[in-house]
């Protein structure tokens, strides 16, 4: 793959020291880059140049992967894909909710206890067979997802987040389709991310705490943050020691050593800002560079899988292997639209030849932009169709979310730009807005804007 574009650090990272590369033009605004955006082969600056000695450019990739966080908008749209498929599946299965997960669920209490003694995966509903207790975990799986949503403290958030996809997913395992597997994985992949650097809550307080220095004003204490600290403290001593939680020691492993790398992140934020934040700082960013590489691998395998084997299947061989789920009613949310396209065996057998095609084509696309975007485009049009047709929203949903890694930064840049420009028009119409009283015969005495 070539490499990607130099990236603007966080607004509040101490960067490591700066090795000289390179700037763009005042004029030119800078725009974060991801490992999906390539650069020209080589890394020229301009046809004709001589080429850079690979000792500057290996010096200067380093640089990029550790003074930066890579990829901020693909990886906050990751946060909010599948923050927001968990959020709509939980609240569109509220009603049954005790027959997937509860103590209702045909896969009772005591049969999810002996299969995670068996496969030591992890849940908190193995605590306790009690319906206050699921509802508990319930709740807070919900709130957990519109917090991680808006992106309001995503260190911890992602951490409960977590937990809750787990604990849910695996207390009836046989409950889902592949989308909860993408989910299942994507929840333990954002703690290891600094999903929150736009688009949320954290950067609009990190701005404002910018804004406050610059002024000179005095920073604003913290409190949220160490309370949350102390709850997923006492969380995990429950978990280690109280509760007698049955399931996979590494995970909880993983979440004790997270815990403590936050304490000793405010530690140093506070008591030695210079050269052990700059560490803590390198070290967070290649966790999450690293990732982010996870991440575009396990997509590229998914594809390259369900490809491959695809080629295998003698319905997707011969073209006709679409008509076939078009045809159950089960997946059939649309009759007349499903009827209507499976009735012309040319659009069946494009489409199908199309799937194997775009699926086993798209590892190979990342040596080439162009080429990249245009599949890529192709896939979550793929996914709205299924979602369309097949009735399954959700699904399509979280594997969207999970293409959104390749999405091109510029086009990230350009859509948040157009967002916020629509919101701020209707912001200006609705303060806009005055009362009309001139109908009843009163003129009043002063406007009051609404908004």
């Amino acid at each position: 793959m070539n490499q990607p574009s130099p990236n603007q650090p966080f607004p509040n990272q101490v960067p490591a020291n700066q090795v000289p590369e390179t700037r763009a033009p005042e004029s030119q605004a800078p725009v974060h880059q991801t490992p999906g955006d390539h650069a020209a082969p080589g890394g020229d600056a301009a046809p004709g140049l001589p080429r850079e000695p690979f000792d500057r450019r290996l010096a200067r990739a380093i640089q990029r992967v550790t003074a930066s966080a890579l990829g901020p908008y693909q990886s906050a749209i990751i946060r909010i894909g599948f923050s927001l498929t968990w959020l709509l599946f939980l609240l569109r299965e509220l009603p049954h909710r005790h027959e997937l997960y509860g103590p209702d669920s045909p896969w009772s209490w005591e049969m999810g206890r002996q299969l995670i003694a068996d496969n030591s995966a992890f849940t908190v509903l193995m605590w306790s067979d009690g319906g206050l207790w699921f509802e508990l975990v319930y709740a807070i799986a919900v709130l957990s997802a519109a917090l991680l949503l808006v992106g309001w403290r995503t260190r911890a958030m992602s951490v409960v987040f977590m937990v809750g996809v787990l604990s849910l997913q695996n207390r009836s395992v046989f409950v889902g389709d592949g989308g909860d597997n993408v989910i299942h994985l994507a929840a333990i992949y954002l703690v290891l991310t600094r999903c929150g650097q736009v688009w949320s809550l954290d950067a609009r307080r990190a701005a404002r705490e910018a804004r406050d220095a610059t002024d000179g004003l005095p920073a604003r204490r913290d409190v949220v943050g160490p309370l949350l600290w102390v709850v997923l403290g006492g969380f995990l001593l429950a978990a280690t020691y109280f509760l007698g939680a049955t399931g996979s020691t590494w995970l909880l492993v993983l979440m004790w050593v997270l815990w403590l790398a936050q304490a000793l992140w405010w530690a140093v934020c506070r008591y030695a800002p210079g050269e052990p934040r700059t560490l803590l700082d390198v070290l967070a960013n290649l966790a999450h560079n690293a990732t982010l590489v996870v991440i575009m691998a396990e997509v590229c395998l998914i594809y390259a899988t369900a490809g491959w084997y695809k080629i295998q299947g003698s319905r997707w061989q011969d073209g006709t292997a679409l008509y076939y789920p078009l045809q159950l009613d089960y997946f059939a949310p649309w009759p007349a639209l499903s009827d209507f396209l499976g009735s012309s065996g040319v659009m069946v057998m494009l489409l199908t030849y199309g799937t194997v095609m775009i699926q086993v084509a798209f590892p190979f696309a990342l040596f080439n932009r162009k080429v990249k975007n245009v599949l890529l485009v192709a896939m979550m049009l793929e996914h709205a169709g299924i979602a369309v047709l097949l009735g399954l929203p959700l699904f399509s949903l979280a594997m969207i979310s999970a293409d959104a890694v390749f999405l091109p930064t510029a086009f990230l840049v350009w859509l948040a730009a157009r967002v916020g420009l629509g919101r701020e028009r209707l912001m200006s119409r609705t303060r806009g807005k005055v009362p009309d009283q001139r109908r009843s015969g009163e003129e009043p005495a002063a406007r009051t804007l609404v908004g």
